[in-house]
């Protein structure tokens, strides 16, 4: 009998706890090959405190965004939502170019300009908040080399400007990485035309991000 009274209060204790063990947050990465690129190493470094999940494949423009974003959030109950565009808003390209994804802004034509990618963000944010109560972060654009050949260093910072513009306007914070991105790109970068980085690179970007989103966590 004395086993079995011993037996019943473990018993009791494993359930209880089980039950009061902290849920594991859930979060959401939204955002182009940069984010899959580090996205891999949050997961990894988050794993006992959260979930971490990206969107199927590239997230690519914000006018992609827009067909799918509402499909993306539905996948899951989220705790924050980590979201970004940018690389491929400002990005020229030219149907007869040979350039890898047909870049060329010598000659070819801006995916968004500066007030479309503007007006997007808002109706992407609009949907957002219509969809899901997380807690919003907000990536800025990434850095871009003097070389690349459908990039302008110089869009990079505009582009940038007017997304921490839409997102204080509603509220939602700011992880700022293009200062940080650069940093890391002079030394991890795949090159000076090319706006990816090595795995190394990707680990550091990733350490950074990892770094916010556990203080929000918090």
């Amino acid at each position: 009998m004395k086993n079995i009274g011993l037996l019943l209060v473990f018993g009791v204790l494993m359930i209880s706890s089980l039950s009061f063990k902290q849920k594991k947050a859930k979060i959401l990465i939204i955002g182009d090959s940069i984010s899959n690129g580090y996205t891999p190493f949050v997961k990894e470094s988050m794993k006992d405190v959260a979930e971490v999940y990206h969107n199927p494949g590239n997230a690519k423009h914000t006018g992609n965004g827009l067909e799918h974003i509402e499909s993306w959030l539905v996948q899951g109950e989220w705790d924050i939502v980590q979201f970004n565009w940018g690389l491929w808003d400002l990005c020229y390209r030219h149907p007869d170019s040979k350039v890898q994804g047909q870049r060329d802004k010598a000659n070819g034509k801006i995916t968004f300009s500066l007030e479309d990618y503007e007006s997007n963000l808002r109706a992407i944010v609009k949907k957002i908040k219509q969809k899901t109560d997380a807690k919003l972060i907000f990536v800025t654009t990434s850095y871009v080399p003097t070389e690349e050949a459908g990039r302008y260093v110089e869009d990079a910072i505009k582009y940038n400007k007017v997304a921490r513009k839409v997102m204080q306007e509603n509220g939602i914070e700011i992880n700022d990485i293009y200062k940080v991105s650069k940093k890391i790109h002079q030394e991890y970068g795949k090159g000076n035309d090319d706006v990816h980085y090595t795995t190394k690179g990707y680990g550091e970007l990733g350490k950074h991000i990892t770094k916010f989103l556990e203080k929000k966590l918090k």
